[in-house]
């Protein structure tokens, strides 16, 4: 197993989006391809045709820095599809036998991270993996994704939710934006770890079981989570319109701390202060519960 198909066609596809004028470049006659030829891509990055030929053949092993950097000018990368092509540059080396041991393919939340997300009580946060896994969550965060945490079959993996439960798309209001992202971002995490097989298995159970997802994974498209403005529709609070912060943790783990925040003196505000109070009782309700029926005692 290899990238060098993953590879190619994010070649092609990034070729496939560039028109000769957006190039500065002549045309004449009819064109067969929609975007740019090899041979122009081979001009514009001044390698030779055949060397740019065995690039999008998928071979980017060895390939320098310098080669990389005036190949994603050519094709007219964003950093975010330049970091993806040199992950993929990176992960074409040895076999994974031959390579420095991987992170641990489940890392766990550190108490103090833990800790750190219980802290914020007024605020919707989660800790989430490379995979988009909801590891560990806030009673508020919880409360946000309650449609998520009631359906067994998300796992509390939000990409899960996004396509395979029919409340997302009324949940997340502009579900298109949002699951494009998150494919875009299981691309980057696949560019990086061509090797890890849970990552496999997610991103081909989402191609098998959503016609959507595999329309989306199709497009090579990449997106790196940071800073954003989420509109969600709430079947509680209805309508919450959140800044969400992605914090990366400064360590091995992959794992990023996820919170969401409204502007003061503002409806979404208002309606994280409601779904609050909700979580409260509910929490309290359950305790109420646990404490009324205990356990039967070990014989």
């Amino acid at each position: 197993m290899d990238n060098r198909d993953a590879v190619s066609a994010f070649l092609r596809s990034r070729r496939d989006k560039i028109t000769p004028e957006q190039a500065g470049l002549p045309t004449y006659g009819q064109r067969r391809v929609p975007g740019l030829r090899r041979g122009e891509v081979a001009t514009l990055a001044g390698v030779s045709v055949e060397y740019y030929t065995r690039l999008e053949r998928g071979n980017l092993q060895g390939v320098s820095d310098s080669v990389l950097d005036t190949l994603a000018h050519a094709l007219r990368l964003d950093d975010t599809e330049r970091m993806y092509l040199y992950d993929l540059a990176r992960a074409a080396g040895p076999a994974p036998q031959t390579r420095a041991p991987r992170r641990e393919s489940r890392p766990t939340v550190r108490p103090s991270v833990a800790r750190i997300v219980d802290g914020m009580p007024e605020l919707p946060a989660y800790v989430m993996n490379n995979r988009l896994d909801a590891l560990a969550a806030n009673p508020l965060g919880r409360a946000l994704y309650s449609e998520m945490y009631a359906d067994p079959t998300c796992g509390a993996n939000v990409v899960r939710f996004a396509f395979f439960n029919s409340a997302a798309r009324r949940f997340y209001t502009d579900w298109e934006r949002m699951a494009r992202f998150a494919v875009g971002a299981l691309r980057i995490e696949a560019g990086k770890n061509p090797y890890d097989r849970e990552l496999s298995n997610l991103i081909g159970e989402l191609s098998t079981r959503s016609d959507a997802f595999r329309v989306m994974w199709g497009s090579h498209d990449v997106h790196v989570f940071r800073e954003s403005t989420k509109r969600l529709n709430h079947p509680l609070v209805g309508e919450l319109e959140l800044d969400q912060e992605t914090l990366s943790l400064p360590d091995e783990s992959g794992l990023s701390v996820v919170v969401y925040s409204a502007p003061p003196r503002t409806a979404a505000e208002d309606g994280l202060k409601l779904l609050a109070s909700w979580s409260a009782t509910t929490g309290q309700e359950q305790d109420a519960q646990s404490t009324s029926n205990p356990p039967p005692r070990q014989a």
